[in-house]
C-alpha cells in the first residue's frame, strides 16, 4: 500500500515538473517577445526623435537664412562675370601697398598706404593730384597713433579700419578727420596664419562692399580656409560668420562685392591672377556658375585688391603699382 502511494507520488511529481518547465518555456517565449516589442517602439522613438530633429534644424536653417537676406539688402543682385580691363595709375612705393577711395563719402579723395606695416596715409585732393609727379608736397599726411599691419585696410566713411600691428587680431577705429581712434574690436580667430598663403604680410584682409563692412581671414581649425565675418561698422561687433571652401593656398587677395568673395588665385612664381573661387553667403551664386576669371594683360602678383561698391570697380596693388580694374557684372541667376 505504501510503495503504491510512492509511486503515484513519484508520477504527481514528474507531472508538476514538466509543467513547471513548460511555464518557464512560455515565459521566457513572452519576455523574448516583450524584448522584442520594446526594441521596435524604441527604434520607432529614435527614429521619430531624428525626423523631428531634422525638421527642427531645416526650420532654424530657413529662419536663420531669412534674417540674413533682411540684414544684407538681398536687393543686391549683381555678380561678376568678366574683368574687362586695367589702367596702372601710377607707380610708387614699395612693393606691397594699399591704395583706395572712401566709397561711403562724396568726395573723390586717393589715399595712399605704402608698406605692410607703416603709420602714415596720404591724402590727396582727387586722382589728378595723386598722378602728379611730386605726390608728397601735394598730399595731406595723416599719422596714426599705432602702425599698421598688412595692407588689408580699408576707409569707408570717414574712418581707416586696420589691423593694428603687434596684435593677434585687433582692428582699430580710427577718424580720418580727427586723427584719433574711435573704437576697436578683437576678430575672433584670426591672426594665427596668413590670409593668403603668396600674400603673408596680410593676417587681416578687410573689405568693403554694398553690405559695409567684412574681414577675411583664414584659420587651421578650418584646414586654412577662408574665413568670412560680417562687422557692424557702427559698433564694431561681429554679426554673422561663415565658413567658405575656399582654400588659402595659392591665394593672393581676394574681396567681397554684393555678399560675395571672390578669391584670387596665382603660382608661386607669379603668373596671371585669376578667380577660382567664390562664395555667396545667400546660397545664390556658386563657383560652378562662374569659369575661372582671369586678370587681363597682366604677369605678376597683387599685394592688395579692394572692391569699390560706389564705381563698381577693384583698386589693386601690384608690384608697387597702383592698378585699377573695370568690372563687367549680370545679375545673379
Amino acid at each position: 500500500m505504501v510503495l503504491l502511494r510512492l509511486a503515484g507520488l513519484n508520477s504527481y511529481k514528474a507531472e508538476v515538473e514538466s509543467e513547471v518547465q513548460n511555464l518557464l518555456t512560455r515565459i521566457e517565449r513572452a519576455q523574448r517577445d516583450m524584448d522584442y516589442f520594446g526594441s521596435v517602439t524604441d527604434s520607432n522613438l529614435c527614429i521619430e526623435v531624428h525626423e523631428d530633429l531634422v525638421k527642427q534644424q531645416l526650420l532654424e536653417e530657413t529662419e536663420e537664412k531669412k534674417k540674413l537676406k533682411l540684414m544684407l539688402n538681398a536687393s543686391c543682385d549683381h555678380m561678376l562675370a568678366s574683368i574687362k580691363s586695367l589702367k596702372i595709375v601710377k607707380k610708387t612705393g614699395d612693393k606691397h601697398g594699399s591704395w583706395t577711395k572712401d566709397p561711403g563719402k562724396k568726395h573723390t579723395k586717393i589715399y595712399l598706404l605704402n608698406g605692410s606695416v607703416n603709420n602714415v596715409i596720404l591724402e590727396f585732393a582727387n586722382i589728378m593730384t595723386f598722378m602728379e609727379n611730386n605726390q608728397t608736397l601735394s598730399a595731406r599726411r595723416v599719422t596714426l597713433p599705432f602702425p599698421w599691419e598688412g595692407t588689408g585696410h580699408v576707409i569707408y566713411q570717414g574712418f581707416l579700419f586696420y589691423h593694428r600691428y603687434g596684435s593677434l587680431n585687433e582692428i582699430t577705429k580710427f577718424n580720418i578727420q580727427s586723427r584719433k581712434v574711435a573704437d576697436q574690436m578683437l576678430l575672433p580667430g584670426a591672426g594665427r596664419i596668413p590670409a593668403y598663403q603668396l600674400s603673408p604680410h596680410t593676417k587681416i584682409d578687410l573689405a568693403i562692399d554694398e553690405q559695409g563692412l567684412w574681414a577675411i581671414h583664414a584659420e587651421p581649425e578650418t584646414g586654412g580656409n577662408i574665413v568670412i565675418t560680417k562687422i557692424n561698422h557702427i559698433t564694431m561687433a561681429v554679426e554673422h560668420t561663415w565658413d567658405t571652401p575656399c582654400s588659402s593656398k595659392d591665394t593672393e587677395a581676394a574681396f567681397m562685392a554684393c555678399n560675395t568673395l571672390y578669391v584670387v588665385y596665382n603660382s608661386p612664381s607669379r603668373g596671371t591672377s585669376r578667380i577660382r573661387c567664390v562664395y555667396d553667403v545667400l546660397d545664390v551664386v556658386n563657383s560652378y556658375e562662374i569659369p575661372a576669371l582671369h586678370f587681363p594683360k597682366r604677369q605678376g602678383s597683387h599685394s592688395t585688391i579692394h572692391y569699390n561698391p560706389k564705381e563698381k570697380q577693384l583698386f589693386a596693388w601690384g608690384d608697387g603699382s597702383q592698378i585699377i580694374y573695370k568690372l563687367h557684372t549680370q545679375q545673379k541667376v
